[in-house]
């Protein structure tokens, strides 16, 4: 009976533990259990930049045909073809050829970790990627109660979920998405923030941008930041294995995912 008890005990422990974290966080994080990710870009093969500057190049001809024609396009995918595109359909079906080979392109390792402050805040905890790196997530504070992020600058309020295309820039995945917004005499501030995971279901993504204009149109702040992380065992490391301010191991690159901002509201 011992031998039978005990490990029911384990697996009951380990589920009210699961369910300790939020809603929000499940099948992405476990509470205290660091995952190797990397910092990255997506970029498509350099052959097609041909391509998108005669796109440039039409867009300049009618400005306000190219900004309505733009609001027809998914977020983040290639335009609609048309004609006023500057491309013959047989470039256009090149440049969609090539729009597909985009791979995401690792630039620093990380780590991340799910933590608890007090009984009702979470953060995800970010190190590694140098300086702007992957700490900046560090401070914002989740509160499940009000389902809300608090950042440095103010509240991020939930936005409708992520359900990304495949041709998005970023590929198909679906995840949870916050943003803070406001306009002073000043300055205007955008702060976005969105996780979830790839339709494959073997990789999380974690989405940050913060820009900050000023009433002249002057860029005081622009920071874009896109991290891949495997989901499961595959991505998580021992607490032991970590040195604060340090890179984890090296892992195996990601496949397949510019660093755009989450999806405007």
């Amino acid at each position: 009976m011992k031998r039978l008890l005990l490990p029911l005990a384990a697996a009951l422990f380990a589920h009210v533990s699961a369910a300790d974290v939020p809603k929000v966080f499940a099948g992405l994080f476990e509470k205290d259990v660091p995952v190797r990710g990397q910092i990255g870009v997506v970029q498509p093969p350099e052959e097609i930049n041909k391509y998108v500057a005669m796109v440039e190049q039409a867009a300049k001809k009618d400005p306000d045909w190219f900004r309505k024609h733009s609001a027809t396009a998914k977020s983040g995918a290639p335009l609609p073809y048309d004609e006023k595109l500057g491309l013959t359909k047989e470039q256009y079906d090149k440049y969609l050829e090539l729009w597909a080979k985009r791979e995401f392109k690792p630039m620093a390792d990380v780590i991340l970790t799910l933590r608890q402050s007090g009984t009702d805040k979470w953060t995800i905890i970010g190190m590694g990627g140098g300086e702007g790196g992957a700490q900046v997530i560090s401070t914002l504070r989740y509160s499940p109660k009000d389902d809300i992020f608090t950042s440095p600058n103010g509240e991020m309020k939930r936005l409708e979920d992520i359900n990304a295309d495949a041709e998005s820039i970023l590929g198909a995945w679906s995840g949870h998405e916050w943003k803070f917004e406001e306009t002073t005499t000043l300055a205007r501030t955008k702060e976005n923030f969105a996780f979830g995971q790839f339709a494959d279901k073997k990789y999380g993504i974690v989405v940050y941008r913060v820009q900050e204009i000023s009433t002249e149109g002057s860029r005081l702040q622009d920071k874009s930041m896109v991290i891949r992380f495997p989901l499961g065992k595959a991505g998580q490391i021992s607490e032991n294995a970590q040195r604060p301010g340090a890179a984890p191991a090296p892992g195996k690159p990601a496949p397949a995912t510019p660093t755009p901002a989450p999806k405007k509201k």
